[in-house]
């Protein structure tokens, strides 16, 4: 035997080695892979961005109900005031005439005693004479219930409260003007839309102004704030979706008084 055929096969050995322990570190490296379960449920998106639908009809019926013993702040008191007081020129916030505004909750309580009327100064304006008058002239002055409606609501605390006119449901059936539209109007319109220089030449202190604004489509535009016709109540916030419904539910049966 030639010594080449000697080292050959010495070298078989190592050769077996090295492959053995090639396959023992692979095995020793492999990992098991791992596989998320698939959920039980995938949502699939099947409605196309364009067909879908429009939000529905937004009215809350939960809530507090109003009771017809309490004078609510949210539901009357501040619309009256927004509309009679706080316009510009006199007491928003861009105004302030006097340093006194009357947008919110919190400026209209610095202007009032909680239980009493001789120290409330927001009450005994009312009652004031010429220009101390509010609001002062030429804009009508309160009337004998918007007064009562301040004068019970200071009596009963002065509270930050409201309900929700449309809890349960919204009744759409027999809207008259006298039982509902006339005292909407007053309360979120009539400030700026009476006496002898009307916001926009606009006046709606009775049926028959009211009717014929609504027969412009300048009415029922306005609460809707539609494209074209300024957006009402001014520096208030849009009646309620059951408010506008009644309105116009109103006009569609001829506008009964």
């Amino acid at each position: 035997m030639t010594i080449a055929k000697i080292k050959n096969m010495n070298r078989v050995p190592y050769f077996l080695i090295l492959l053995a322990l090639s396959i023992w570190l692979l095995a020793a490296c492999e990992h098991e892979l791992i596989v998320p379960e698939a959920p039980d449920y995938i949502p699939v998106d099947t409605l196309p961005v364009d067909t879908v639908p429009l939000p529905i009809d937004s009215s809350d019926f939960t809530g507090v109900p109003c009771s017809p013993d309490t004078v609510y702040f949210v539901n009357t008191i501040l619309p009256l005031l927004v509309s009679n007081c706080a316009m510009s020129g006199c007491h928003d916030v861009q105004s302030h005439e006097e340093g006194v505004i009357l947008t919110d909750y919190a400026h209209i309580r610095q202007k009032v005693t909680p239980f009493n009327l001789n120290q409330s100064k927001v009450y005994k304006a009312l009652f004031e004479t010429g220009d101390e008058r509010m609001p002062p002239p030429p804009a009508a002055a309160f009337t004998t219930a918007q007064k009562n409606l301040i004068k019970k609501w200071i009596e009963q605390g002065a509270l930050n409260n409201e309900c929700n006119e449309n809890y349960g449901s919204c009744d759409t059936t027999g809207v008259t003007y006298t039982a509902y539209v006339s005292p909407v109007v007053s309360n979120y319109c009539k400030g700026c839309h009476s006496g002898t220089n009307p916001s926009g030449n606009l006046k709606l202190t009775t049926y028959a102004e009211v009717k014929a604004s609504v027969q412009t489509g300048a009415f029922y535009g306005s609460i809707i704030h539609q494209a074209g016709y300024v957006a009402m109540p001014s520096g208030g916030q849009q009646l309620s979706t059951c408010s506008v419904k009644k309105i116009k539910s109103w006009i569609d049966a001829g506008m009964p008084q």
